[in-house]
């Protein structure tokens, strides 16, 4: 225990004096909340023009998550960076003459990670929602006593986390930077939407991990999908511990 309180206070320091840590909790703070001002004050003026059925089908919840997913792009690559950094500047020779014992030290980067993402994501997962709502006014938007809408927000705090979690995993194995961001990148905000949106393989694209974990954001079950919020937010946790697993074999096989 006492080893993983001292593991996880040096990569508190690490985290800490990384100059990418803050720019990239910052951006991701400001990308969301403006996005999800900008998508409040869109919807305001549309809404006036929805015809009576699209009114009904209006997900207010969802609405106020618009920007939390492109502000998003950015905690991805705070949690690749925040693991592979060490391999590409060669320091993780020297974290790992500190902290022998890979387990423990897997371990206390991860769950450092996952502190400072979900720590910033309770702040901005809150406020970008707030403000979405701020800027519909009227009858379209939503209250914390409204159905669904504590849900929503807890669960967007734990999507966004598991998200950073699963690309922390998915750096340890491929301990490049660059190559990381390469792949999650273009998946969770290019790929999965299209794929989604291709009726022939929608059924098999709902289990990819941000779509499904993203169910949890909305304030019903989307036509043509069989997860719901929690079974959604379930392959998630199922995706992120498979990548975590395989981020902690590769720690232990390799050589630094």
């Amino acid at each position: 225990m006492a080893d993983t309180t001292a593991a996880m206070r040096f990569e508190w320091t690490k985290i800490r004096t990384l100059r990418s840590t803050l720019w990239s909790l910052a951006v991701y703070f400001l990308i969301s909340v403006t996005f999800a001002y900008l998508a409040g004050h869109f919807l305001r003026g549309s809404y006036k023009d929805m015809s009576a059925e699209n009114k009904a089908d209006f997900d207010a919840v969802a609405a106020g998550f618009h920007g939390l997913k492109l502000g998003m792009v950015v905690l991805v690559v705070f949690g690749v960076l925040a693991v592979s950094s060490e391999y590409s500047t060669g320091t993780i020779r020297s974290s790992l003459t500190a902290v022998p014992r890979r387990g423990v030290f897997y371990g206390a980067k991860l769950l450092t990670g996952a502190a400072t993402a979900l720590v910033t994501s309770v702040v901005v997962v809150g406020v970008s929602f707030f403000a979405t709502q701020m800027a519909m006014g009227g009858p379209q938007s939503v209250s914390l006593s409204d159905d669904g809408v504590l849900r929503a927000l807890a669960g967007g705090v734990l999507y966004t986390t598991l998200i950073c979690v699963f690309s922390m995993g998915l750096a340890s194995v491929l301990r490049s930077s660059a190559l990381t961001i390469g792949i999650l990148v273009p998946l969770f905000f290019m790929v999965s939407a299209i794929l989604n949106s291709i009726p022939g393989v929608q059924k098999a694209a709902q289990f990819l991990p941000d779509v499904a974990g993203g169910l949890i954001l909305q304030s019903g079950r989307p036509e043509g999908t069989v997860l719901t919020a929690w079974t959604g937010m379930a392959v998630l946790v199922a995706w992120t511990a498979l990548s975590v697993t395989a981020g902690y074999l590769a720690m232990r096989r390799r050589d630094a």
